[in-house]
């Protein structure tokens, strides 16, 4: 019988922050002040939730990167692409076989104005750090196709970070190869053979909304948070 290895987003982040902690510190990655030098960034909504462990254990400043899906009209589940709201763009090419380019601009530009409209959502309660320079450590609360991960990804790559550190509790095995294109490190807890889903691996694994990611950036970044931002 299996038995997910997470009771929830808060378990397997705080499992997370304890892996990377040590990593940082083995590797020599981590600053004397990582208040300054460090940036969580997590992948909304549920990697928010999953990286506020991380940010705590660092003592850092938590953010977001924000990535979506490009998804066709009339098949939401089948992702062909990914697109971040600073414009990064990642194409699945195997799945475009026969796609219209038009059919495509569409799409991107539907998951754009997405990535958009809940970047404004969150702009009022993120520091809006840049990576550059800085150990960017980017999380999600696990990883299937990898698609809004390598966007993310190389967002931050862009802005010249001193380290990118890509984690997650759980994600299969073909798509790590991938990952570590993109990133200095990759911390993944788990990298199944048997996949199936990201949820498989947790208990509790309710979709995170809005509001929940919201409220958790507003509380950890607030003036008097003790974070020196």
């Amino acid at each position: 019988m299996f038995i997910p290895p997470f009771c929830d987003r808060q378990d397997a982040g705080a499992q997370l922050a304890q892996v990377v902690l040590q990593d940082l510190d083995t590797l020599g990655w981590l600053p004397a002040h990582p208040s300054r030098e460090v940036v969580v960034y997590g992948l909304p909504r549920g990697g928010v939730i999953l990286a506020l462990p991380l940010a705590e254990a660092l003592h850092c400043p938590l953010d977001v990167v924000i990535a979506k899906k490009i998804t066709l009209p009339n098949n939401a589940e089948l992702a062909i692409g990914a697109v971040t709201a600073d414009g990064q763009v990642l194409r699945a090419r195997r799945q475009l076989f026969g796609l219209k380019t038009e059919d495509w601009k569409t799409a991107r530009a539907a998951a754009w104005q997405r990535a958009l409209e809940q970047g404004q959502q969150f702009d009022a309660v993120t520091p809006h750090i840049s990576p550059t320079g800085r150990v960017a450590v980017l999380v999600d609360d696990g990883i299937a196709t990898g698609m809004t991960m390598v966007a993310a990804a190389r967002s931050l790559w862009s802005k010249r970070p001193a380290k990118l550190l890509i984690c997650a509790p759980v994600a299969p095995p073909q798509v790590v190869q991938r990952l570590q294109q993109w990133c200095d490190r990759t911390i993944l807890l788990y990298t199944p053979v048997e996949f199936y889903s990201v949820s498989r691996f947790y208990q509790n694994f309710p979709q995170v909304e809005m509001e929940e990611a919201i409220a958790c950036l507003q509380t950890y970044n607030r003036p008097m948070g003790g974070i020196d931002h």
